[in-house]
């Protein structure tokens, strides 16, 4: 046997935990991971207030979101907005909206950064459906920018959070 085969053998194996970034700690423990999160968290007040102009104000506009939806009966579908389509959702004068996330994994490295976290979506208090976000983020002249967002969406298995 070579010694390269009896070092791949040997080394150690990558899990499927091991793919993704540790979550930082809550209260989150630095300035740049507090500054990260907070268009996440404007974005989800935005939702709650029913405020598209707040929800433009957090995003990148060339940007927007895809989500996976996962159906009871197993069919699946992937849908693509733009941001403007996003917004116009929650316009004023409807259904009240609210989405939670926890445990986030915010992880950054200069301009760039992650946020991906568990989430429940609730529709006048109802829990509808929940999953998982995904959000890419672009810091431009000191301030962080949503870039595009992305999430799976199933409406079995949503722990009230």
């Amino acid at each position: 046997m070579s010694l390269i085969l009896a070092a791949l053998l040997l080394a150690p194996q990558a899990s499927a935990s091991d793919k993704l970034p540790p979550a930082n700690p809550i209260p989150l423990a630095d300035a740049d991971t507090r500054d990260v999160i907070a268009p996440v968290n404007a974005f989800l007040a935005a939702i709650a207030a029913s405020d598209p102009k707040a929800i433009a104000a957090v995003v990148r506009p060339d940007g927007g979101a895809i989500y996976a939806v996962e159906n009871p009966d197993g069919t699946r579908s992937i849908t693509r907005r733009s941001w403007a389509e996003v917004a116009a959702r929650f316009a004023p004068g409807g259904d009240r909206f609210e989405e939670r996330i926890s445990d986030p994994a915010i992880e950054s490295d200069g301009d760039v950064a992650m946020v991906w976290a568990p989430y429940v979506f609730r529709v006048n208090g109802k829990v509808q459906h929940c999953g998982v976000d995904h959000f890419d983020l672009i810091r431009e002249g000191g301030t962080w920018k949503i870039a595009n967002a992305s999430w799976s969406s199933r409406t079995t298995g949503c722990d009230a959070q």
